[in-house]
């Protein structure tokens, strides 16, 4: 994927460059260099979090957070200036919280070197060694993964190896559209407003944008338990411990449900003030719009949390067809004729769609 993408992004030079990133050079290899180097981040954090290396996927958010911060820090107090600065943040910051990964490792293989080194029976597995299971079980625990049942403790090694290999590639092959219907739901207003607002299309995308990171900066948050939590609910679903298994979703979804409650009482009390005082700008925000983005965001961070139950448990492909339905119908939505106020129709249409997806989910999640 990286490589189709950096493919495409060389090909498309001219109108990336020129139609959306107003001709700067700068800004277009950061958009190259960024993505990879995001991808390679991704990837590490699912490795950490999937192997329960949880000090260390720590370690990688909290460096990329405070490197991206740091670059749009001295621009803000005069140390340096230009948004080239501040996009430059964003492609060092993946590619320096990589340092993690190494040191993580190195620490891991140490503590197996030690306990399986040194003493009597060193050539043997202890405990320790016997519970955290050799080649062939780990392929049958992947297994597992994939599908939601326990794998059979006999199956053949090379067999099992071949089964998830099948059903990895399926479950890429969901989660990718997952991940596009993310985007859909993160991007899709602010791209239509600017592709049919003709002059002021850009400065209403952009107030549209401001508006919607009242949804992504929890998102933001949110990732580190997302990516969490999957490794969490397949082991117990794969144990068969279905009362844990809903008790550790059902908390997640109230503590999700306090947190978008405070942030609507927030957008009630004060939305506009403290969007004005953020963002600045000739806009006007409106206060009911913001406590919509704001219920929208906590739909949305609920059905997430049920996304990953449903691929703990195998069901990754109907969790997908979830995403892509709701997801196309935000879009339709967005092109409805007939709406005087743009930023309301995002608005509307983000709630709606995330309550769509939300009660798609759920349905399936109550069959598990």
């Amino acid at each position: 994927l990286g490589l189709t993408f950096a493919i495409a992004a060389l090909a498309l030079r001219g109108p990336l460059q020129d139609d959306l990133l107003g001709g700067s050079p700068t800004l277009y290899w950061v958009l190259i260099v960024t993505v990879l180097a995001y991808a390679v981040s991704y990837f590490a954090r699912g490795f950490l979090a999937g192997s329960r290396r949880f000090g260390s996927y720590g370690g990688l958010v909290l460096i990329e957070a405070s490197s991206r911060f740091a670059f749009a820090l001295s621009v803000a107090v005069g140390v340096a200036e230009g948004q080239a600065v501040v996009a430059l943040g964003m492609a060092a910051a993946p590619i320096v919280s990589l340092a993690v990964v190494p040191l993580g490792l190195r620490r891991r293989t140490g503590v197996a070197i030690a306990r399986t080194g040194t003493g009597p029976g060193a050539g043997e597995p202890g405990p320790r060694e016997r519970a955290s299971e050799g080649p062939a079980i780990r392929a049958r625990a992947l297994d597992s993964a994939a599908t939601g049942e326990p794998a059979a403790p006999d199956a053949p090694s090379g067999d099992a190896a071949d089964f998830t290999l099948a059903r990895g590639s399926g479950f890429a092959v969901a989660v990718l559209a997952i991940m596009l219907a993310e985007q859909t739901f993160l991007n899709a207003g602010p791209l239509l407003v600017n592709a049919t607002e003709g002059a002021q299309g850009a400065a209403l995308a952009g107030f549209t944008f401001n508006v919607l990171l009242i949804a992504r900066a929890p998102l933001q948050l949110f990732q580190a338990v997302q990516t969490s939590i999957l490794p969490h609910l397949t082991r117990l679903g794969a144990r068969g411990e279905t009362d844990p298994f809903r008790r550790s979703v059902n908390v997640t979804l109230l503590a999700i449900a306090c947190f978008a409650g405070a942030v609507s009482l927030v957008m009630l009390a004060a939305g506009p003030s403290v969007m004005g005082i953020v963002f600045g700008g000739e806009f006007d925000y409106d206060r009911l719009g913001l406590v919509l983005i704001a219920l929208g965001m906590g739909l949305y961070l609920a059905a997430a949390t049920l996304n990953q139950a449903l691929l703990a448990r195998g069901e990754a492909t109907r969790a997908a067809a979830c995403w892509l339905v709701a997801a196309a119908g935000f879009v339709a939505f967005l092109l409805l004729p007939g709406f005087d106020d743009r930023v309301l129709q995002v608005e509307v249409g983000y709630l709606g769609a995330a309550l769509v997806l939300g009660a798609l989910l759920y349905a399936r999640y109550r069959h598990l």
